[in-house]
């Protein structure tokens, strides 16, 4: 019988005033939530937080991850290789997708409407980001990608080529010209494909950075979802 997956630990940074909206925040493979968390409030100098908006740092379930020789690790979907010309594990990635929307689902619940709620991630976690806001969650408010792709013939570029949409969330990437493991190429690829599709995305390229995180990428993100999500 196939384990059932779920997330059982987050860090949540309350509204520090009236809860409005909620900000989704993935890690990279084999990282967590909390690691991530940290990592932001060191470059934000100070932890990040919004007056009106509940940010959410899950960590991923520890499955098998084939690119690390099957090992368990902390990731949120399995791949068959760090490669944008492979085919996806959709299941996987269905799989946990299904879990996330229920979280969304449950944000709703509480007052807040998918319209009020952004998913963004770092590298596999920016990926999530995609699969939720162009296939799973088309009502969400925004998707941040940092350092992320989709792979060539991705079934989110499937489903928006065969579902025409009016509107669909507005996207902001990051990624840096000398990333290693995920080649700027990629990023840009993902981006024109997403464009050609409807989306209204806007590409960020950081000179000279590699796989990371940096300040200047945290203060862009913070004014763009302020933008985004503004207080009620």
């Amino acid at each position: 019988m196939a384990k059932i997956m779920k997330i059982s630990k987050f860090n949540i940074v309350p509204a520090t005033k009236k809860h409005t909206a909620t900000l989704f925040f993935f890690h990279g493979s084999g990282d967590s939530g909390n690691n991530l968390k940290n990592s932001i409030d060191m470059l934000n100098r100070e932890e990040l937080k919004f007056p009106h908006i509940k940010i959410v740092y899950p960590t991923a379930p520890a499955q098998p991850y084939t690119p690390n020789n099957e090992m368990i690790s902390n990731v949120w979907f399995n791949r068959k290789n760090i490669s944008n010309n492979v085919s996806e594990e959709e299941h996987s990635i269905n799989s946990i997708c299904q879990i996330l929307v229920q979280l969304i689902d449950a944000e709703k619940s509480n007052g807040v409407p998918c319209n009020r709620i952004i998913v963004a991630g770092f590298s596999m976690g920016g990926a999530l980001s995609l699969y939720l806001a162009y296939r799973f969650k088309l009502s969400l408010a925004g998707c941040v990608a940092m350092s992320s792709f989709l792979n060539k013939n991705s079934f989110v570029y499937q489903y928006l080529e065969n579902n025409k949409m009016e509107k669909t969330p507005p996207l902001l990437q990051f990624h840096g010209d000398l990333d290693k493991i995920v080649p700027i190429e990629w990023g840009k690829e993902t981006y024109n494909n997403l464009k050609k599709l409807g989306v209204n995305a806007t590409f960020v390229p950081l000179k000279n950075i590699d796989h990371e995180l940096i300040v200047t990428e945290i203060q862009h993100f913070k004014q763009w979802v302020n933008n985004i999500l503004p207080e009620q």
